[in-house]
């Protein structure tokens, strides 16, 4: 039984899968009731996946092995399942169990959700702090016990910023920090009521201070605390607190940070403040082109400002601040990195599609979104991806991390997506063969030139693509002899056939560098520091210059690359932009629409179909309906011949054409 067997498509190497012989000591089949349920809690803790009875595993292989009472197996699941000494709660329904056929043998397949925030933690048998597992990339693991007390307050805590604290009060705070606040909340709310109110009051209205009700108890709340507090009242109520932001834009590989903002005591240390000195040293060095407003001001604002304040703003805001883990903001010479304690609460790809949200610290979230920081619930993700978008860079990265804390990381790389020197290196290496793959074959062979390796989320966080298509391209591009697989399972990734293994490579100038989260407040990052991407010393001012200057945008890329037509200009790209916004900024269009727009873009110049998606913020197997009905209509025409050729684009037809067309 392969991977790319068509009844078994989670065998993507970016799911979670587990497979269990399950043979039972007469060889007609049995649930491994231990084996199993391990298991079950470990997907159900991490991010769901699929455990297959009577599949045996070897070498990262799997074949059916069957099961020869195949009804019985089920029986004895759906018990267990429902025995809550077995396993504190059943997250299964009919249909997250098959019974399928491979090899002529029957298999059971046994899909397990991710469990919601309040189903966690899931464990086996009846003590949370001994029975609850998390899947890792060597497999399961029994999470420590603070691990677990976080997932029971998780549970418990919609807001883990609400609780009040009764022995706190204003002398807590620092005056000079909620001056400054109550200025900005002034200037962009000056008709506000509550700028009438003395601070007390006005700490209310924000959810700063609350009063208990039963029992009389009067306090700051964390939130306000976090948001406004002085830093030995904040190490008080909150021991693990670290607000940590570096630097590292300096070649010298002996030079760990060029700059640095940490809780040291020479500042505040509270949220407001942190933001307030952090934001600017991010976005000091940014190119800002000219541009006037409708009332003739000068604009100094762009997708990539607004993209580093809202990463910023979240990165604060689901922060799980009773962690080990530091609060850890990182600037490198083409790199932003966004690290919070505390694991995501809802999977990263709902997270990234938007519109649920399920924030950690609604206080914050609150007192931030007051004074214009922060977008409003489920939007603030999409905002940072598709802001990094329109400067045509790499997509935003996001993940989560469970060793050796738990963290969730945003890595924001300023490198074009298809950067020219990346490109001329897969040309250099496999010359006419590059330019006949499809554009999905393109982009994983540029990402290795441009990264060192990559591996299946990576391609999947950058393409619209579906996560089995990448898998078959991955599968199909080592088989063709480009590129070598290294690990194994989750942790398999790609470097190019020949090449050594590009996870044991010595950091190279230019690559993202991997550390470890450090547990002490003062502590370093561990590893070497990123050089600059041309080599020399260069101030960040200039380096990004030359990033936006000279690397090209991706539509220019895949045109040139397909042949489709000359480069799009700088002036038709925006053009586009600008027809295309209402499907950016409404991710629900009438057919009707979603078909007049597509016209439109293609009456410009001919598109590839990566440039629609592009543009139109859509998934390629949407356009793809689109464009199938347009061209069958007469109304698009083909640049070649053959319908699927992996170097396809589209033009609208003239209107004397459509009338002649069938």
């Amino acid at each position: 039984m392969s991977t790319g067997d068509p009844l078994l498509p989670e065998f993507a190497e970016d799911g979670e899968v587990e497979a269990k012989a399950a043979q039972g000591k007469d060889g007609r089949g049995e649930l491994p009731k231990k084996a199993f349920f391990e298991t079950y809690s470990a997907f159900a803790n991490t991010n769901g996946g699929w455990v297959y009875l009577g599949v045996a595993e070897r070498d990262g292989q799997f074949f059916a092995v069957g099961l020869g009472d195949v009804g019985k197996v089920q029986q004895e699941l759906w018990k267990a399942l429902n025995d809550t000494n077995r396993v504190s709660v059943n997250l299964l329904s009919a249909q997250d169990v098959e019974v399928v056929e491979c090899e002529g043998r029957q298999v059971l397949r046994v899909h397990v959700p991710r469990a919601s925030r309040q189903q966690r933690p899931v464990y086996v048998g009846l003590n949370p702090l001994m029975g609850t597992y998390r899947r890792g990339y060597e497999g399961d693991y029994r999470c420590r016990e603070d691990a677990v007390r976080r997932m029971l307050a998780e549970q418990s805590e919609d807001s883990r910023d609400a609780r009040l604290l009764p022995k706190y009060g204003l002398e807590d705070l620092d005056r000079g920090t909620l001056r400054v606040y109550r200025q900005r909340f002034v200037n962009l709310r000056p008709d506000h009521p509550w700028n009438e109110l003395e601070d007390e009051e006005f700490l209310r209205s924000l959810g700063a201070f609350k009063r208990d009700r039963d029992s009389g108890e009067a306090g700051l709340t964390l939130a306000g605390l976090l948001m406004f507090g002085q830093l030995p009242s904040l190490l008080e109520a909150v021991p693990n607190y670290v607000v940590d932001y570096q630097e590292q834009v300096d070649a010298d590989p002996n030079v760990r940070w060029t700059d640095r903002v940490t809780t040291d005591g020479t500042w505040s240390g509270n949220l407001f403040d942190f933001y307030r000195m952090v934001i600017g040293r991010l976005t000091q060095d940014l190119k800002v082109p000219f541009r006037l407003s409708a009332d003739l001001e000068r604009v100094d604002d762009t997708p990539a400002h607004q993209a580093l304040r809202e990463a910023l703003v979240n990165t604060l805001i689901h922060a799980d601040y009773a962690a080990e883990a530091a609060v850890r903001v990182v600037r490198r010479l083409d790199l932003f990195e966004f690290r919070n304690p505390g694991l995501m609460r809802v999977p990263v790809a709902e997270a990234i599609a938007g519109g649920h949200s399920d924030c950690r610290n609604r206080g914050l979230q609150k007192m931030f979104q007051l004074i214009g920081l922060g977008e409003q619930a489920g939007s603030g993700l999409v905002k940072v991806y598709r802001r990094w978008r329109q400067q045509d860079w790499r997509a935003p990265e996001l993940s989560e991390h469970v060793s050796p804390y738990e963290y969730t990381c945003l890595q924001l790389r300023m490198v074009s997506l298809f950067p020219p020197a990346a490109v001329e290196e897969v040309q250099r290496r496999f010359g006419e063969r590059f330019a006949a793959l499809d554009e999905l074959g393109r982009l994983v062979l540029v990402t290795i030139a441009a990264e060192g390796k990559v591996d299946h989320r990576r391609v999947c966080s950058m393409s619209g693509d579906h996560a089995a298509d990448i898998s078959r391209t991955l599968a199909t591009l080592k088989h063709q002899g480009y590129l070598d697989a290294f690990g194994h399972g989750r942790g398999k990734y790609y470097g190019f056939a020949g090449d050594p293994d590009p996870g044991k490579w010595p950091k190279p100038e230019g690559r993202q560098l991997t550390f470890d989260e450090a547990p002490a407040a003062t502590e370093a990052i561990d590893g070497e520091v990123s050089s600059t991407i041309s080599g020399a010393s260069t101030p960040i001012s200039e380096v990004s210059s030359t990033i936006s200057e000279v690397s090209t945008p991706i539509s220019e890329v895949s045109s040139t690359i397909s042949g489709a037509s000359t480069p799009i200009s700088d002036g038709e790209w925006q053009e586009l932009v600008t027809i295309a916004g209402d499907a950016q900024n409404k991710r629900r269009l009438k057919p009707e629409a979603m078909r007049q727009m597509i016209l439109t873009l293609c009456s410009v110049r001919w598109l590839t179909l990566e440039e629609l998606r592009r543009l139109l913020d859509r998934k390629p197997e949407t356009l793809r309906s689109y464009l199938s009905q347009l061209v069958q209509e007469g109304k698009l025409r083909h640049l070649h011949a053959q319908a699927h050729h992996p170097q396809q684009a589209y033009r609208t037809t003239p209107v004397d054409a459509q009338e002649d067309a069938p």
